[in-house]
């Protein structure tokens, strides 16, 4: 016991990253055991989308969105989720999908829908990035976008 002292004492550092470390480790575990969103594949978001009244809410920015986003998708920016929320309040129990470019924002969105009481979140895994370079799967194009791109050729 007492060398565990002397080396906790001799390389504070390494001891301190340690329990760093280890916190953020059992904090992601104790997050991911009780999330109440789940993760669906950008094939099973399909099947969900054709099989029920599925709303498929894009929290990119609009910016992103204009580029490329799903059919029927609305754009509600994750900055501006939790003040918006009565756009979709109507859907609180119907299933929810949830992209953004990686999905990382999606995730964090998962966490704000869940907390305001909505029962099925998806997450599409992968994001835009993997609906449209990994499986292949259409995308509408905005007006916009394809205004701006003929008026520039």
């Amino acid at each position: 016991m007492d060398r565990y002292i002397e080396f906790i004492l001799n390389h504070y550092i390494l001891s301190l990253a340690l329990a760093v470390v280890t916190y953020l480790l059992i904090q992601e575990l104790i997050d991911t055991a009780f999330k109440k969103y789940n993760h669906i594949s950008p094939l099973l978001a399909v099947a969900k989308m054709n099989d029920t009244e599925t709303l498929v809410v894009d929290v990119r920015e609009p910016h992103e969105f204009v580029e490329s986003h799903i059919e029927q998708a609305i754009s509600i920016p994750l900055g501006k989720l939790s003040d918006d929320l009565s756009k979709i309040i109507n859907h609180k129990n119907k299933p929810v999908l949830l992209t953004c470019q990686s999905g990382t924002r999606a995730a964090s969105a998962g966490k704000i829908l869940t907390k305001a009481g909505f029962d099925q979140v998806y997450v599409i895994t992968g994001g835009m990035q993997a609906w449209e370079a990994d499986y292949k799967l259409p995308v509408k194009i905005s007006n916009k976008k394809k205004t701006k791109v003929s008026s520039s050729i």
